[in-house]
């Protein structure tokens, strides 16, 4: 890779620009779909002290090594490894880290853009009054209506993934930094108008005792090692998308600083996230917080059906999703374009257009496993199952134990050091306590939990 190629795609305009396409990579259906249910099944408080201690000594420790590699190589995962290795005189397996997050984002971004679909879908039938004054099984029969239907996904699936072209396409800062500099301030202001409603309309005292009462009797080891995967998904961590964000950070930003600035808007949205979802359930009868996956997309459309004004909340509810899960979606797209545009010296548009049509491609695999692949299994996997566990329990986990453990032991200490020149001794000790030992630990124990629930019990 010659010189003249690094830095190539530019640099982002400012901190806050990085900070807020960050937060934008991590904020997205892990924190509006995932974190609510979870902390519902394993009963709120506990569980949401330990989510926050494991984003602290887990998820911040190993997105400051990623965004590292990243500024380091100022160029696509896959180049910024490369170097890194070489310039560490280490065995060149390393490298394959960034490939592993490359692949790992395009696999999860074919599935994750038919799963927003259904988010725009919502937007249509919120605002046509579809859902007003659903019940349980009407709200049921119209997602499974949905799922069902493989053209009404295809055409859903088809319009985020242009969403996502569109602005990828664009570049680091017409594109990307334009597009999140407006996202992210309209998802928070979004976010709070719904707090807001939640306080004004909902049960918010039920829903403020549940996430913030801490009981640790319903505490279990199982619960804490979801609480760990939890950190470690919501924050993107593992799948390219930081450290090809972190190749964009301006030189005189602080590393330490910024990453603790993204893991805290990360956890507000999540907590704010649920103490509007709670807030509703707790005002509707029938409706339970461990409903699990079904809490957004059928639990609360029943809600929002037979509440006052309730279709309204949910039109701007389901805007919400949306907007948090194009702002993740695009970073999963922009680390595998930059790569195309190195090894093969094209154009953005041409790399996005052909990455696009990959996950597009890809994306029909889940789409048909809702519908008339269904019953098409192997080992009890559809195709959708299969790539879901692929890259949550085996990819990420191996991702970002890849990057804890070549920062910690391999890569020079001198270039980590020139990254990291704003931390002082004792804040370089503790992070690199945390990221060689705490981080691997636990996200060892994520990879062994995911293979085991799936086969041994």
């Amino acid at each position: 890779m010659s010189n003249q190629a690094k830095g190539m795609h530019g640099i982002w305009t400012s901190r806050w620009t990085f900070i807020m396409a960050a937060t934008g990579s991590a904020v997205g259906l892990g924190n509006m779909w995932k974190f609510p249910y979870v902390a519902g099944s394993y009963g709120g408080g506990a569980f949401v002290l330990v989510y926050l201690v494991c984003i602290l000594l887990i998820g911040v420790p190993v997105m400051m090594a990623e965004v590292l590699l990243g500024r380091q190589g100022r160029q696509s995962p896959i180049n910024s490894m490369r170097e890194a290795v070489a310039a560490s005189d280490s065995p060149s397996g390393w490298r394959y880290i960034g490939w592993l997050g490359i692949t790992a984002g395009l696999f999860i971004l074919s599935f994750y853009a038919v799963i927003a679909g259904w988010a725009l879908d919502y937007i249509v039938q919120m605002a046509r009054g579809d859902l007003r004054g659903a019940d349980g099984e009407m709200a049921a029969a119209l997602f499974s209506n949905l799922t069902e239907n493989p053209l009404r996904l295809i055409l859903w699936q088809t319009i985020f993934l242009g969403l996502c072209v569109g602005v990828v396409a664009g570049g680091v800062k017409k594109g990307l930094g334009s597009a999140v500099e407006v996202l992210m301030p309209l998802l928070f202001v979004m976010l709070l108008g719904m707090l807001l409603y939640a306080i004004l309309n909902g049960n918010f005292s039920a829903a403020w005792d549940f996430l913030f009462a801490v009981d640790f009797s319903s505490l279990t080891w199982r619960a804490v090692l979801e609480a760990m995967g939890l950190a470690f998904f919501t924050l993107s961590l593992g799948m390219g998308s930081i450290m090809a964000y972190g190749a964009y950070m301006p030189a005189d930003a602080s590393i330490g600083k910024t990453v603790l600035i993204v893991a805290l808007f990360d956890s507000l949205v999540a907590i704010i996230a649920g103490l509007v979802i709670f807030s509703i359930v707790f005002s509707t009868t029938g409706i339970e917080p461990s409903a699990g996956p079904g809490l957004m997309f059928i639990s609360l459309p029943v809600a929002f059906g037979n509440m006052p004004g309730g279709l309204l909340i949910g039109v701007v509810f389901f805007i919400l999703v949306a907007i948090a899960a194009w702002s993740s979606a695009i970073s999963l797209l922009e680390p595998a374009v930059a790569w195309l545009m190195e090894a093969k010296h094209i154009g953005r548009i041409t790399a996005n257009v052909v990455l696009a049509s990959l996950a597009w491609a890809l994306g029909l695999g889940t789409v048909f496993s809702f519908n008339i692949a269904a019953d098409m299994t192997v080992a009890g996997f559809t195709f959708f199952d299969a790539l879901d566990f692929l890259t949550a329990n085996i990819m990420l986990p191996l991702g970002g134990l890849g990057i804890a453990l070549f920062v910690g032991f391999v890569m020079k200490r001198e270039l980590v050091s020139g990254q990291m020149s704003e931390m002082n001794g004792t804040a370089m000790g503790m992070w690199r306590l945390a990221l060689c030992y705490l981080a691997p630990v636990a996200i060892a124990s994520i990879f062994v939990m995911g293979i085991y629930d799936k086969f041994f019990l």
